[in-house]
């Protein structure tokens, strides 16, 4: 099990790292650093309490839940 064993956030849910993390509600918050990571089970946990799924689903601290967001599979034509 590959967990940090200091919590990320302080008081007011901001990272305590230097930049901070994005958060949950942003964009790009899949950009958070990895605080717990198992593959083994398919999920890693992000800085900003993102649940992130080995199928790029994604669960908020909000309890929202984020679908797939896979990029297409495309083949070459004619082969």
């Amino acid at each position: 099990m590959s967990t940090n064993s200091t919590p990320p956030s302080s008081t007011d849910g901001r990272c305590r790292h230097m930049p901070p993390c994005p958060p949950a509600d942003a964009p790009d918050r899949e950009a958070a650093r990895l605080i717990a990571h198992h593959p083994e089970q398919g999920w890693s946990l992000l800085c900003n309490g993102v649940l992130l799924f080995e199928d790029t689903g994604e669960l908020l601290p909000d309890g929202q839940i984020v679908n797939p967001h896979r990029s297409p599979v495309t083949t070459a034509a004619g082969r």
